[in-house]
């Protein structure tokens, strides 16, 4: 039974803090933290509503080192989840370090100034937090985090070598808005519009963005969806950590509103980094488009349909050619009622309440900075089937993804 303190209150903050305060033997004591205390408030509420279980709320700014620590000290964590925004993993890796506390993250770092996210920022403090006798375990969300998991599950259960992997996430939910994004408007802008980049032959092949695209029809009666090859970040970690991949791409379903609108705006500035000058004043034409647009927290009541998404895995086995898909299927409206988020957010937070549990239970806890697929997959993937994300297995699927 051991203290966490969780930085986020957005829509993956709510799940998390949510499906923490459902194992208090776990979670003894949670403290919700974040820049506006009111949106702790307001998930404190809902907990207490649900559950009976009181939870601690602070108000902290991510980006400033010094009230990071003086807050981790006040709460004397075993560890920090970390779901705030991707540009303040490292103020927070290093509040941690100040004070001694383990690390967890959803999504790695990116500059505020510049539209690329990559991991050699946080893979520079594996000495650091090896030194420090502390854990950074990075990209515990969905994709990354189970869709890594997903890869070395099937690595370690149905291949001899692993050659070709892709990475599908269909989000096949309705909202009812012309245009919106199912979590945080600028990171998702951010990522879609940014250069796809594949792993090909030993290197990574940048082309434009979404300049690529096939048809894919979801088990279980999802749907049939278009979906675009992006550039993702846990490419760069699995083609790493599995060298034998010979191609691994990752791809994306949008609906047509969708992807119009985001022509347009993009067409007009509307989803530029940079800052201009506006009546006086400096603006950045992305947050101030997130200003606009709802709320991904407010997502959930209205949000029907269902997320799809997995891994396809192609490698041999004995000697021969086989191809495997691991999937996970949730239903907007079944998370909803559960935790009052979508599944976006749900399907992101689960997984981070899982691998901090794995982290608070010594099963996943070693000094370094570690990508999700450099630890053993089975107790966490068997978690996901406890907690709200089961996943099932065909093999030798009848589809073929270019």
């Amino acid at each position: 039974m051991k203290k966490i303190l969780i930085i986020g209150a957005g829509g993956v903050g709510q799940v998390v803090a949510h499906k923490c305060a459902q194992l208090p033997t776990v979670f003894s004591d949670i403290t919700l933290a974040s820049r506006t205390e009111s949106k702790c408030l307001s998930i404190a509420k809902q907990i207490k509503d649900n559950y009976d279980i009181t939870i601690n709320t602070a108000a902290v700014d991510a980006d400033n080192v010094t009230e990071l620590a003086m807050l981790i000290r006040d709460v004397n964590p075993f560890m920090v989840i970390n779901v705030a925004l991707p540009y303040q993993d490292l103020t927070i890796m290093d509040a941690c370090l100040k004070t001694g506390v383990h690390y967890l993250d959803t999504a790695n770092y990116e500059p505020l100034d510049t539209a690329k996210f990559e991991y050699k920022w946080q893979w520079d403090y594996q000495k650091k937090f090896q030194d420090a006798g502390l854990m950074a375990l990075l990209g515990s969300g969905f994709d990354p985090g189970a869709t890594n998991m997903f890869t070395a599950y099937i690595a370690k259960h149905y291949f001899d070598e692993i050659q070709y992997l892709d990475i599908i996430d269909i989000n096949g939910g309705d909202h009812g808005y012309p245009f919106a994004t199912n979590f945080n408007p600028e990171i998702n802008i951010r990522e879609v519009t940014a250069p796809c980049r594949h792993w090909e032959n030993g290197e990574f092949i940048t082309t434009s963005a979404m300049s690529k695209q096939q048809q894919f029809t979801c088990p279980e009666g999802v749907g049939t969806f278009d979906i675009y090859r992006l550039y993702h970040e846990e490419l760069e970690s699995l083609t790493k950590h599995f060298p034998s991949l010979k191609r691994a791409q990752f791809w994306m379903s949008f609906g047509e509103s969708y992807l119009k609108h985001l022509e347009v705006l993009n067409n007009v500035g509307m989803t530029g980094i940079d800052a201009v000058e506006y009546n006086g004043q400096k603006i950045v034409p992305i947050q101030f488009l997130k200003a606009l647009l709802p709320d991904p927290s407010t997502l959930g009541p209205r949000t029907h349909g269902k997320t799809c998404i997995g891994c396809v895995v192609k490698g041999l086995k004995d000697g021969k050619e086989k191809t495997v898909y691991v999937y996970n299927i949730k239903d907007h409206q079944d998370c909803y009622k559960e935790v009052n988020s979508q599944a976006v957010s749900y399907t992101t937070g689960v997984p981070a309440m899982i691998g901090a549990k794995l982290m608070m239970e010594e099963q996943w806890l070693k000094p370094g900075v570690w990508n999700m697929e450099q630890l053993d997959p089975d107790p966490f993937m068997d978690a996901m089937n406890h907690y709200g994300l089961p996943f099932k297995v065909i093999e030798q699927p009848e589809f073929d993804l270019e």
